[in-house]
């Protein structure tokens, strides 16, 4: 027997949904994705289909034939999100088996283990990255550089990314690399090597800012890991280096941008509280950054959102005064 739940007026219905918010952060991506598909080419709708196809395809039979679900999920298009942000954490040359594999974990292993959207502790597409990252490396850090909308999935050109050579330069404070290191401008622009999500800081930039804007996500997160991040570069900038030139290489080159606009913003693992979500800011950028600087690799976004992931419940106990409570 259903419940008649009286409750007083006002009565607003927002017209918020699960399925709308997913929507527009697709539509955030788009900028991006455009970029890089004409930059990297065939590989980047190959990368892309792969990924989304395998993660919608992922959920639906474990929900059909494992948790015997009748009403499926895959309509809120939280799959195909994950499979667009798994896409593009990728080389657009990486073989189809290693991105459905990744698709496979992400979804079954990052997502629906915990028992679907909503419950996961940690980000799907990032569980799914960070797995590929550490059973195929090789595969995972050769990086194709752009050359242009024809170019071949197999056979695209590969070469280091800006980080490599920051990182060089942070570790050993050798400046003759700086010749390897891409025009500040072709940088924010997206013509230089990496991940599908690394190219265009314009175009996530602009993304980011949409989805501010329409209330998807608030400010908190973004800009905590943006302040932290070029806080740190100022301070660590190579000797002799310029340290706005340096901040700017940190800021607009690896994963920073995607990360923290539409990876560390996630609703089911990021803080609820303004305080949380500055802390977890904070505390991805300073993460980061080690490990750009000191760690084994040059670029250390996903290992951060997820270390900090793990300590969102501790900073969800960060909240609002109720009113009329007394101070302890």
């Amino acid at each position: 027997m259903k419940q008649l739940i009286v409750a007083p007026a006002p009565h607003a219905h927002s017209g918020d949904s699960v399925r709308r918010n997913m929507l527009l952060v697709i539509l955030a991506l788009l900028p991006a994705y455009v970029v890089s598909v004409i930059e990297f080419g065939v590989g980047a709708l190959i990368t892309a289909a792969i990924s989304v196809c395998a993660c919608v395809l992922t959920e639906w039979c474990i929900s059909r034939f494992l948790l015997k679900e009748q009403r499926q999920t895959i309509g809120d298009l939280s799959a195909v999100l994950t499979g667009l942000l798994l896409a593009f954490n990728l080389p657009s040359s990486l073989d189809w088996w290693i991105v459905l594999i990744g698709a496979v974990v992400a979804i079954g292993v990052g997502k629906m283990t915990f028992g679907g959207l909503g419950q996961n502790p940690f980000n799907p597409a990032l569980v799914g990255r960070v797995f590929l990252l550490i059973s195929f490396p090789a595969q995972m850090t050769t990086w194709p550089t752009p050359q242009g909308f024809g170019t071949s999935y197999l056979d695209a050109e590969t070469g280091a990314t800006p980080l490599y050579y920051l990182k060089h330069m942070a570790k050993t404070g050798d400046l003759s690399v700086m010749d390897q290191l891409p025009a500040l401008k072709d940088a924010f622009l997206g013509a230089m090597g990496g991940s599908l999500g690394e190219v265009c800081a314009l175009a996530l930039i602009l993304g980011g800012l949409f989805l501010i804007c329409t209330r998807v996500i608030t400010w908190h997160i973004p800009v905590s890991i943006i302040a932290t991040v070029a806080l740190f570069a100022w301070i660590g900038t190579p000797e002799g280096m310029d340290s706005c030139q340096y901040v700017a290489y940190e800021l607009l080159t690896g994963g920073l941008m995607l990360g923290a606009f539409f990876m560390a913003t996630d609703y089911v693992t990021s803080p609820m509280s303004a305080w949380g979500k500055i802390i977890f800011g904070v505390g991805i950028g300073f993460i980061m950054m080690v490990i750009r600087t000191w760690g084994a690799y040059p670029e250390g976004m996903s290992f951060a959102i997820l270390i900090m992931n793990a300590c969102v419940p501790l900073l969800n106990k960060i909240r609002p005064q109720r009113f009329g409570e007394k101070k302890k």
